[in-house]
């Protein structure tokens, strides 16, 4: 019987350096209560914040002990003394930003929000620019930081499941969809599914194709394509990874929730599966784990820890971006890389729109930036 190693590196890597100075862009939920609490709890240096209105960055600033506080955005990336810009508004604004930001010669990284823009063509827009100003990019795909998808990598990677078969995310949650996405009509597969396109590509690599179905959401007034969505990738040895995104998922007045993140991976040696905690947030929820292996026969594995996705993922997102700043190496999330997500959510929507399976080889005439 092998031995298992249940320390299964859940935790990111991290920068020697952690006093870099931080700019933060945004004062709202995502900023407030993940970003900077990660910050926090890392060591990390958010030196200031700037908002679309002052009263609450300085709030903001008061609660969370930021030094400084800026009148806008615009002043905030002029500071000579900010090195790291930390974005954290609507992704259809980063461009706006990125393209001032690229300008000032102290700042030496970007870490952008998911999705990295609401197209593709702005997405390039965003990595060709910091490419050409020799600006490290990162992208703020923070599942790849939660707990059990990280324990799930490196499950995969010693090959305690062998060689994986089916993949599956089934997820049930009802949003609050941000009032800028009302002017767009992709808004599912774009910025909650988006986390489950990255997660494949961050476990299994990229697929050979792409199919996916969509329908509205009854409790989504905007006009939209893609309410409830699913999607499945198939991969060059037939393995299947497939999401179910069910945002409706009832109930309607009166009637008991229940609401969660699931997935599970079965391969010719194991079978691992899970949960997400973060839709208790903000009940301090960890993700689960558990998984059983040939290698270890007729036994399961639970390993557990007391992180959770949000906030602590975020120390990751932003770790990732500062060591590759240290190391002058690429972002594990880079910009170019997180193309091929955003190439593939492309392709749900183009499977969605021509009713049939998409080859990703259609789309990689799209990531050439330059």
């Amino acid at each position: 019987m092998a031995a298992i190693d249940l320390n299964l590196n859940i935790d990111p890597e991290m920068p020697k350096r952690k006093d870099y100075r931080i700019g933060c862009i945004g004062s709202g939920f995502i900023m407030r209560d993940c970003h900077l609490v990660a910050y926090r709890d890392a060591g990390f240096n958010p030196y200031g914040i700037s908002s679309r209105t002052y009263e609450n960055a300085k709030a903001v600033a008061e609660l969370r002990g930021i030094p400084n506080v800026y009148s806008s955005w615009q002043a905030l990336v002029e500071d000579p003394l900010i090195e790291v810009l930390d974005i954290a508004i609507p992704p259809d604004r980063q461009l706006e930003v990125v393209q001032h930001a690229v300008k000032q010669e102290h700042i030496k990284a970007i870490l952008c929000q998911k999705p990295l823009a609401m197209n593709m063509q702005e997405a390039k827009e965003i990595v060709r620019l910091c490419e050409d100003a020799d600006i490290k990019i990162g992208v703020n795909s923070n599942m790849r930081y939660d707990q059990s998808i990280r324990a799930l990598k490196t499950i995969l990677d010693r090959g305690y499941l062998g060689e994986p078969v089916l993949a599956t995310i089934e997820m049930r949650a009802i949003p609050h969809w941000q009032d800028f996405l009302h002017k767009y009509d992709h808004i599912e597969i774009l910025n909650m599914g988006i986390h489950h396109v990255d997660a494949f590509r961050y476990l299994f690599g990229d697929p050979e194709s792409v199919t996916a179905v969509s329908r509205r959401d009854p409790r989504t007034a905007f006009n939209h394509i893609d309410g409830i969505s699913q999607y499945t990738f198939q991969y060059q040895n037939e393995l299947m990874a497939t999401s179910l995104d069910d945002v409706w998922a009832w109930p309607g007045e009166g009637a008991e929730q229940d609401i969660y993140i699931k997935w599970r991976v079965e391969g010719l040696d194991g079978m691992a599966q899970g949960t997400l905690g973060w839709p208790s947030y903000p009940e301090r929820t960890p993700s689960t784990l558990e998984f059983t292996t040939k290698q270890s026969p007729n036994q399961w594995y639970r390993p557990t820890w007391d992180k959770v996705w949000f906030p602590d993922a975020f120390q990751g997102t932003m770790a990732q971006l500062l060591v590759a700043l240290e190391n002058n190496c690429e972002p594990e999330i880079g910009g170019s890389d997180n193309l091929k997500t955003m190439a593939l959510v492309d392709a749900c929507y183009k499977s969605i729109a021509e009713r049939r399976t998409v080859a990703f080889k259609e789309l990689t005439s799209q990531l050439v930036v330059k």
